[in-house]
């Protein structure tokens, strides 16, 4: 699998249209000295939020998102400044994208992958399915012809799938998966993606690490830029990071060691699955009794479910498709069961301090 990795994904490129970063241009703002001083303003980042008004995107440099995850301090500047450059034209894209999205969307779910890693083929192509590089990659993930057809994709003088949004992002996401069971860190995953699992190795030889943060400058500097693109790109979207934003240490430590696990579904499994974002204090005991599911089995969909919605404005919930449907027939039963069962914690837990105080 590491040779095969290695062998197509050192032909992956960035379209020339999108080849804007390069040493001393306008997104190359992650010097050290820069990373240095992000580190350093960490306890100082409200100064930063409450004059954050970047192309309407206020308070995007919070310290802690709504969803309990933190933009690492080595990436505020370059966020900044891409978002500076490339919001507004993003945030049309919200719009006139959706279509694309959705397609998108719907392959990664069946894949079980992070719906989020479709801000990988806004950086590559800008959606664009006639997106053409200069060394010959094509479509909305760019695959350069010989990784297509390792992909199974048809690329030949009368077809060319990698414009296929359907098929590509199905090729893309069997890459992803791939780099994924190999890495196991997203941010490696998308420097991989760009300049190839070989030289993200000898960035990991060179440092000695396995952390984004600390190997970069080992990386082309296209590809280290590469993955601040998604970040930023992810911020835009999304008001806040998430999953495919951080490192597999900064997982553990923010969201909990089975946050960034993908899913141990097999292909039936995945294919009867359904997908369903959620908000509110749903608790999986709860949720998994009234949709007559072993708590043990919900958790094997929805890993680390009570941390990440402890921490988190919106969840995506995935479960077979008649468990969704009884899930979506009884939420507000099964919601109010939850903060029901959350208040009865909270105020245990207060008896017994209260006791407690008074021995």
């Amino acid at each position: 699998m590491l040779s095969i990795a290695v062998l197509f994904l050192v032909s992956f490129r960035i379209p020339q249209n999108l080849m804007k970063i390069q040493a001393g241009g306008p997104y190359d703002n992650d010097t050290a000295y820069k990373e240095k001083a992000g580190e350093l303003s960490l306890g100082k980042q409200s100064a930063v939020n409450s004059s954050a008004k970047t192309q309407g995107f206020n308070a995007i440099f919070e310290t802690t998102g709504a969803n309990g995850v933190k933009l690492n301090a080595r990436a505020v500047s370059f966020v900044k400044d891409y978002m500076d450059k490339e919001g507004n034209n993003l945030e049309k894209m919200k719009t006139w994208g959706q279509p694309y999205f959705n397609t998108i969307d719907n392959v990664l779910v069946k894949c079980n992958l992070p719906k989020e890693l479709k801000y990988l083929a806004v950086i590559e192509s800008e959606l664009k399915s006639t997106a053409t590089s200069w060394v010959g990659a094509v479509g909305p993930w760019q695959l350069m012809p010989a990784t297509a057809r390792l992909l199974g994709l048809k690329v030949n003088s009368k077809v060319d799938e990698r414009k296929n949004y359907q098929k590509s992002t199905q090729a893309a996401a069997q890459h992803l998966k791939d780099l994924y069971t190999e890495f196991g860190d997203w941010l490696l995953v998308i420097a991989a993606y760009n300049c190839g699992a070989g030289n993200v190795y000898s960035a990991i030889r060179k440092s000695g690490s396995r952390n984004f943060w600390k190997l970069q400058y080992h990386l082309p500097t296209e590809s280290r830029n590469h993955v601040k693109k998604f970040i930023a790109t992810h911020y835009i979207f999304e008001g806040q990071g998430g999953l495919t934003t951080l490192t597999k240490q900064e997982i553990e430590e923010q969201l909990g060691a089975s946050a960034g696990l993908i899913r141990k579904l097999n292909q039936d499994e995945i294919d009867n699955m359904q997908s369903q974002n959620i908000s509110g204090k749903y608790f999986s005991e709860i949720v998994a009794r009234n949709i007559l599911m072993d708590t043990e089995e919900f958790n094997r969909y929805n890993p680390a479910f009570d941390k990440l919605m402890a921490n988190s404005s919106v969840y995506e919930l995935k479960l077979p498709s008649d468990k969704m449907s009884l899930f979506v027939a009884n939420k507000y039963q099964i919601l109010n069961e939850s903060v029901q069962y959350f208040l009865t914690a909270a105020s245990d837990l207060n008896s017994s301090k209260t006791i407690a105080s008074r021995k």
